[in-house]
């Protein structure tokens, strides 16, 4: 008998990994290979092919595809997205001042319309009007729409009317709050569903990708999707639910943490190219944060694993410290091609270019750096200004000198514009080009990463000396620099997973006198009181050190460069849904939840329908997700206090989680 086997693929912000997988013998192959941005089927097929190159037949054995991806997380952590419009029934105005709404809405388009419900789920009157007058001209600002209501949770009526009326209107993706999240808040939901909404075209552009590739290469197998608290769904609810997979990486990386190592209890950093990712394993199982995951500067309403992401990787920008006399460095948060890379791909565009800095009488403020153009398609270029558009126009597929893109230091913030959409990436020095000069890496070019660094060594301190005499130097202290933020990075998230605020590592002296082993009177001393699981295709490199400052016990798992793709096959499909009971008026039971509301005459009859509303919807979800035969599990919660000597109802909710490991092919 032939055993199935199963393909995990991680698509990172720099890598793609694959690997393959049986139930029986474990990991049986993995490779590596570069996202490819412009055309991700690229990198798929690539790291794809590589692992069924070692094993023949594979291709025909494979029963179920798993995936994962940093793509999302890295677009929120980075301000990136497709332009949105947000459609707001029954807020006011006001209401996009609460939760980072504003902000986070930018110059996108928002539409107010009249409207909403109460918290039992009775209606105000919806009007349509303001939204049906703006229909015909939003396909040409924007790529997608949010839709929320005033407790839709509560009764999605009004969020199901204005949908139905921009499907049949527009071909625009709509996104519905009441689809994403039973909790209430509603300008934290109207923000999570804005993201979402965002993500939709990078997530269907990846997942077409795969499936595309799939298909070409004959491989007929359900595709998984990894969420964000570690659980699969189907390729197409996470098209429905992109907001979902923020955070997929790295709660795959947690579950291929656990799996690598055997650990139930530890710390695990998992660093990529564009974040590091931190997370705690207890009793065997990630964190959730039940509050919602925090992804860059935004706090949604996205259920997912506790995991803390910085804007520090391997391709973060490396920047000096403008204030004060000495040198010094600071990474990130934005992500840069890495100038090894870009000489690596386009040797006869970068290599001339940086010589030419070089003899230069005079350092150029904007020397070693370089723009291009991502790749992606010209509709995600809706929405821009003319100065964004004349700029957009002047940038190529291929790398050129800033120098000779920007005319003027005003086009400065124009350029952060398009980068921040997505639709430019700049090259630059990282700690891989780091890495590449002390000789810890060798994947692409190390003379560019050598001309980047001697360019790097010419800018100023506060003193007026040379940042550094050396490209060694330099890079040493880019190291040096990783090493101390990934550490100060790693003590941030463990602090707010034990509730101690007030603290920050970067600027506590404490802290940093512990950190340095400094003498003195007093000894201060710094731990962790478990192993410190470190993943990424770089952690070999950078995690010695880190660990040795932490004084922590160190794990680098040996597929530790594909622990996302690992725990993208072994992981389960798990849905949860909550109904609601409430008493609105006397002897009159309100049941709401999962898109449904209904009224109840009695309070048993209201109990039993939202015990069986909670099954059957996890149960349905389950299967939509792609579980066999899953398994429910139901909790309760009755608010029922003594007033005045009676019960009264204040709410009842009933919860059901429905798991089960996915379907695969044939079965």
């Amino acid at each position: 008998m032939t055993l199935p086997l199963f393909l995990g693929i991680d698509t990172g912000g720099t890598y793609t990994d694959a690997v393959l997988y049986s139930e029986s013998e474990g990991i049986l192959a993995s490779a590596k290979a570069l996202t490819t941005r412009h055309d991700l089927a690229v990198g798929v097929a690539g790291a794809v092919e590589t692992v069924l190159a070692d094993l023949k037949g594979a291709a025909a054995r494979i029963s179920l595809v798993s995936l994962s991806t940093t793509l999302a997380t890295n677009a929120l952590v980075e301000g990136q997205g497709g332009r949105a419009a947000l459609v707001m029934i029954g807020f006011s105005p006001e209401d996009l001042d609460r939760d980072g709404l504003a902000e986070a809405l930018g110059n996108d388009p928002v539409i107010h319309l009249p409207g909403g419900h109460d918290v039992h789920g009775r209606e105000t009157s919806l009007d349509l009007t303001m939204l049906e007058e703006r229909l015909a001209a939003l396909p040409d600002e924007v790529s997608a729409v949010a839709v929320a209501g005033y407790f839709a949770v509560r009764n999605p009526a009004h969020e199901i009317a204005a949908r139905d009326l921009i499907r049949t209107r527009t071909a625009l993706p709509v996104t519905c709050s009441h689809d994403l999240s039973s909790k209430l808040g509603g300008p934290r939901r109207a923000l999570t569903t804005l993201l979402n909404a965002r993500l939709i075209s990078m997530v269907a552009r990846l997942i077409d990708a795969t499936g595309g590739y799939l298909e070409k290469r004959g491989i007929d197998s359900p595709l998984m999707v990894v969420r964000g608290d570690g659980a699969l769904i189907s390729a197409q609810e996470a098209l429905l639910r992109p907001i979902e997979t923020i955070l997929s990486g790295p709660a795959a990386s947690l579950v291929g943490a656990r799996h690598l190592t055997g650990l139930s209890d530890a710390v695990v950093s998992d660093i990529g190219g564009t974040t590091t990712d931190v997370a705690v394993l207890e009793d065997g199982r990630p964190r959730l944060d039940t509050e919602g995951a925090t992804v860059g500067r935004y706090r949604t309403m996205v259920e997912a694993v506790a995991m803390h992401t910085f804007g520090l990787g391997g391709d973060s920008e490396v920047r000096t410290e403008e204030a004060g006399l000495e040198a010094g460095l600071i990474l990130g948060p934005r992500r840069l091609m890495p100038l090894s890379l870009a000489g690596h791909l386009w040797p006869d565009t970068v290599v001339p270019a940086l010589e030419r800095q070089l003899r230069a009488a005079f350092p150029g403020r904007l020397d070693g750096r370089f723009a291009l153009r991502t790749g992606l398609p010209d509709a995600l270029a809706a929405g821009l200004t003319a100065q964004e558009s004349a700029l957009y126009a002047r940038i190529a597929a291929e790398p050129q000198p800033l120098e000779s893109v920007l005319s003027g230091t005003s086009q400065r913030a124009t350029l952060d514009r398009l980068v921040a959409r997505g639709l430019v990436m700049i090259a630059g020095f990282t700690p891989s080009d780091a890495m590449h000069v002390l000789g810890r890496q060798d994947q692409w070019n190390a003379e560019v990463a050598r001309l980047g660094a001697e360019l790097f060594t010419r800018r100023k301190a506060g003193s007026g000396k040379a940042l550094a005499e050396t490209p060694a130097d330099l890079a040493n202290m880019v190291s040096e620099r990783l090493t101390r933020q990934s550490a100060e990075a790693i003590l941030t998230a463990l602090f707010a997973d034990q509730g101690v605020h007030g603290i920050d590592p970067a600027r506590s002296v404490l802290i940093d006198r512990a950190l340095n082993r400094a003498t003195g009177f007093v000894r201060f001393g710094l731990g962790l009181d478990r192993p410190l699981v470190a993943l990424g295709a770089s952690a070999p490199v950078h995690y010695p050190a880190i660990t040795a400052l932490l004084d922590a016990e160190s794990f680098v798992p040996v597929h530790a460069g594909v622990a996302n793709a690992v725990g993208a096959v072994v992981g389960q499909v798990r849905e949860t849904v909550i109904a609601f009971v409430t008493e609105p008026e006397e002897g009159c039971f309100a049941v709401n939840g999962a898109g449904n509301a209904r009224i109840a005459r009695n309070l048993d009859e209201a109990f039993a329908l939202a015990r069986e509303l909670a099954r059957s919807q996890a149960c349905d979800a389950a299967i939509r997700s792609g579980a066999v035969n899953p398994v429910i599990e139901s909790f309760e919660h009755i608010d029922m206090p003594l007033i005045e000597g009676l019960e009264k109802l204040v709410e009842a909710r009933f919860t059901a989680i429905a798991s089960g490991r996915p379907r695969i092919a044939g079965k």
